[in-house]
């Protein structure tokens, strides 16, 4: 038996759980019907079939139907969910992994227009800023049915079978009971720290008297709020020791802080540049405490951390969520001795900021994740080698080389640079995004690790290529940066790109426009307003930045607000022209009736890119497939077969910015699934 302390077994209750890694509740917006079908169980399934001792399913599973999701959760309140989860318990069974399932009533977490139409209702008339409800403030009679709709999901969660439930009580209405922050009843559940905790005991209670004395129940909740109008971490342990000794639950699942606003969901889960296991330290101060099995999760993204929480007695079970998004496999791993192999988590946040945003999670750099029944995790290996020539060595190129390697083929990348990375070594350049080069380090190391010859510094034509005598040619050239976007006075503007990448003397007066909302034109103006020049970010959209999203936006805001920067929305640069030692900026607005002018020492064009795709066209004729792609194939996992010139001598793909300017995760996704099937 390993004496890695990651790889012992822990006891709960009745239940032997096989380690001490988990995957914390969190709902991956993957529910078909607000269930969860064949997506959301292949998820799971994958993590169990790796090795992880428990998979918490559900983050925030709706007990009621007045708590409707603001995202596509699990709708505990519907006895058709016993169905689905039996069938997503029993097949992480079958591998050795526990199953739990986290329910909650979201209070005013949520919005009146969703679902039915029913108010939100919470102790307070306060309403939350991330979701903007003004809630009905809560009656007897709403106590008394929610009570009730625990119990009742409860007792359907046995039904499934799965191993225990765990309760959400931070911003949620649990927890809004609990705060002074959105408790204002003046009632038997208001003001006393034991009257704000009746209504959660309570709701325990009636679980428990449900579910018998031997189902598995804990909480998982915060143990301080870590603000002022919050409760601080005194309150935090007296919380934790009056659930502990009501006997009614059997572990208790710590974290720290609030998450009703973007800044404080943030801080709560830190994204990459934050800390690392932020609250750690604070769930060890919790299970000393208590002497009480305790579970933790924030920001736990590499397996030292992870060993470190279970050697030094911190913490029982730990929690690496995000990092199992990013590597399904870490447990296996880990016990074969391959912790070098792990895909890392990067910290970009792409899954957490989708499902805000109302989209299913994704990993930034993992496209497999939430694609469990179409693109696999190992990848198969051809029935025929074949020589396959990727031009340029971005994510794209990458994981393309990366894939095919796998796939067992003879592989070479060319690369005009001096070393891979792409686009990524200029995110990089942002000290706060640095972690985002684990993306490309991890691919150049499975290439070199498989053989994959890179042949640096050579910038590629046409005859470079066929030079190689290559079976399958992939253009992963990405794009370059588009600002010729004016009416006038194109020559006279920058990039985001040149101000990234240094080199250029910085102005004190600066416009950017920001036509793509994504982070090139946030990081440039960081770079200039932290050199002390006023920035101006302009753009034509209703709100800046969209691109970013919500959580990645907090240390932006952190960076900028403080600064001598503003923020315009809804106008447009329309044309530059130089008067003297300044520019002229013309502006306008889609909405009409604008035209202004104001001046600035230097304008910036955020504009995306345009593809770098000179290459590709060179060699489209000499192709087999005239470069084209069987759409209907690629989605299905077929082999592409297009063959509409026989005299060509290879097939020709490109991915990427290459084709057209997208994300990162996007060019991941292109060149896994095309290359899956080489």
């Amino acid at each position: 038996m390993s004496n890695d302390p990651l790889l012992q077994p822990f006891k709960l209750k009745h239940l032997t759980l096989r380690n001490r890694l988990m995957t914390s509740s969190h709902e991956p917006a993957y529910p078909e019907d607000g269930m969860p079908k064949g997506r959301y169980r292949a998820y799971h399934v994958e993590r169990a079939k790796a090795g992880l001792a428990l998979t918490m399913t559900a983050g925030s599973a709706a007990v009621s139907r007045d708590s409707p999701p603001v995202f596509n959760n699990i709708l505990a309140y519907k006895d058709e969910v016993v169905r689905w989860m039996s069938e997503l318990t029993d097949a992480c069974h079958e591998h050795g992994a526990a199953v739990m399932i986290q329910l909650t009533h979201l209070g005013r977490r949520t919005r009146w227009d969703k679902a039915d139409w029913l108010p939100v209702v919470a102790p307070t008339h306060v309403r939350e800023p991330s979701h903007r409800a003004f809630p009905k403030l809560i009656e007897e009679w709403d106590i008394e049915r929610i009570k009730k709709d625990f119990a009742d999901a409860a007792e359907r969660m046995k039904a499934s079978g799965v191993d225990g439930v765990e309760f959400e009580s931070f911003g949620h209405l649990l927890s809004q009971f609990w705060s002074p922050m959105s408790n204002e009843l003046l009632n038997e559940y208001g003001g006393s720290l034991e009257n704000r905790m009746r209504f959660s005991l309570e709701v325990l209670g009636a679980v428990r008297e449900r579910v018998g004395p031997e189902f598995i129940l804990g909480v998982r909740y915060v143990a301080d709020e870590d603000c002022a109008t919050g409760y601080g971490k005194e309150e935090g342990l007296q919380i934790s020791h009056r659930l502990k000794d009501s006997g009614l639950i059997d572990f208790l699942n710590v974290t720290r802080g609030h998450i009703e606003t973007d800044a404080g969901l943030t801080d709560q889960i830190p994204i990459m540049g934050m800390a690392s296991a932020p609250h750690l330290e604070l769930a060890g101060e919790v299970r000393a405490a208590t002497r009480f099995p305790v579970f933790h999760a924030t920001r736990i993204q590499d397996v030292a951390t992870a060993r470190y929480a279970i050697a030094s007695g911190k913490v029982d079970m730990i929690g690496m969520t995000r990092a199992h998004l990013a590597d399904p496999h870490i447990v296996r791993k880990i016990i074969e001795k391959r912790e070098h192999e792990i895909r890392p988590c990067v910290g970009a946040n792409y899954c957490l900021d989708r499902i805000y945003q109302g989209g299913m999670a994704l990993c930034i750099h993992n496209a497999a994740t939430g694609r469990e029944e179409t693109m696999p995790h190992d990848i198969p290996k051809a029935d025929v080698k074949r020589k396959v020539v990727i031009v340029g060595a971005g994510p794209a190129g990458l994981e393309a080389a990366r894939v095919a390697a796998e796939r067992g083929h003879d592989v070479t990348v060319i690369e005009a640079a001096s070393k891979v990375g792409g686009q990524i070594l200029l995110t990089a350049q942002s000290e706060r995004r640095r972690e985002m080069l684990g993306i490309t380090d991890w691919r150049l190391a499975q290439c070199e690790a498989k053989g994959v010859i890179f042949k640096y510094n050579t910038w590629a034509e046409a005859d470079t290529v066929l030079q190689e005598s290559p079976d399958v040619v992939v253009i992963a050239t990405g794009g370059l940066p588009h600002t010729e976007v004016l009416k006038e006075g194109n020559d006279l503007v920058l990039s985001a790109w040149d101000i990234i990448s240094g080199g250029i003397k910085l102005g004190k007066n600066v416009l950017i426009y920001d036509d793509a909302g994504d982070h090139a034109g946030l990081q440039a103006a960081e770079i200039i307003a932290a050199s002390g020049g006023k920035v101006e970010v302009m753009t034509r959209d209703r709100s800046f930045a969209p691109e970013v999203m919500a959580m990645n936006l907090v240390p932006y805001m952190r960076a900028l607000q403080n600064k001598d920067v503003t923020f315009t929305v809804t106008y447009t640069l329309d044309e530059v022209r130089r008067d003297g030692n300044e520019l002229v900026a013309v502006i306008g607005s889609d909405y009409g009736g604008i035209r202004k002018e104001q001046r600035y020492d230097q304008i910036i064009v955020n504009h995306g890119t345009l593809p770098n795709d000179s290459l590709y066209f060179d060699l489209k004729p000499l192709s087999s497939n005239l470069g084209a792609v069987d759409y209907g194939d690629l989605i299905e996992g077929r082999q592409q077969k297009v063959n509409t010139n026989e005299a060509g001598k290879f097939q020709l793909f490109r991915i990427g910015d290459a084709v057209a300017g997208r994300n990162t995760h996007a060019a991941v996704y292109d060149a896994l699934r095309l290359m899956k099937d080489i």
